[in-house]
């Protein structure tokens, strides 16, 4: 998915996200914004993944989203 329109529907991925990733906190999705280098950091930090594991995660999630 492109990153314009994540940033275009963040409110709505919000809960998405939440739930298929419970580790990330509130304050985490608020801050995140669409920003995908930020959620891979996150959940790189949340989770002890690698980075590029927490980049394939993502990329499955923008899957869902289709």
């Amino acid at each position: 998915m492109n990153q314009d329109i994540i940033q275009g529907k963040w409110k709505q991925l919000k809960g998405s996200l939440k739930a298929k990733w419970g580790k990330l906190t509130d304050d985490d999705l608020d801050r995140l914004d669409g920003n995908q280098q930020y959620l891979s950091g996150k959940l790189q930090e949340r989770y002890g993944w690698a980075r590029d594991q927490a980049e394939r995660e993502i990329r499955e999630f923008e899957k869902t989203l289709h």
